[in-house]
């Protein structure tokens, strides 16, 4: 299902569903972040989606990673809420989303690096390559914030 974000755009649609979705940055060994570039919007982003009816936002960002990774991660903390009205996601199918995101820290405990459908690649980035590539700003504020040794953002 193709998106559009926008973020403090006057033009944007009306949001008209709030979803609970979580991303999570996981880190390697050498320091870098596992990104992934979405299918649909050829965006690079940490991975992430909805949560289920029946499972905790743990459990979601577990599965998330899971689905759209191959790799088995275990939370160890939050490092920000993302609630920003001025955020929307349009769907093509109607559906417009007013940002409501947790985003965890995790780390790797297992599994091997594939592709799915939401994801058209799969890499380990060095954050000093982030500016190289094409990342939504919101997505891009949750990663330095998940890659900052801090209290959880909450905004």
């Amino acid at each position: 299902m193709p998106k559009t974000d926008y973020l403090n755009d006057p033009a944007a649609p009306k949001a008209n569903a709030l979803v609970v979705a979580v991303t999570v940055v996981v880190r390697d060994d050498a320091g870098r972040v596992l990104l992934i570039k979405r299918s649909d919007n050829s965006l690079w982003a940490l991975p992430g989606g909805a949560q289920d009816v029946g499972e905790s936002t743990a459990q979601a960002a577990i599965r998330e990673v899971k689905e759209e990774t191959g790799l088995q991660v275990e939370i160890d903390a939050i490092s920000g809420i993302y609630s920003d009205p001025n955020h929307v996601i349009a769907y093509d199918d109607g559906e417009v989303r007013q940002e409501f995101s947790i985003c965890f820290r995790a780390r790797l405990v297992g599994g091997t690096i594939r592709t799915s459908a939401e994801s058209a690649h799969v890499q380990w980035t060095d954050p000093t390559k982030l500016v190289e590539l094409p990342i939504h700003p919101s997505m891009l504020l949750r990663i330095r914030h998940g890659l900052e040794n801090r209290a959880p953002y909450i905004g």
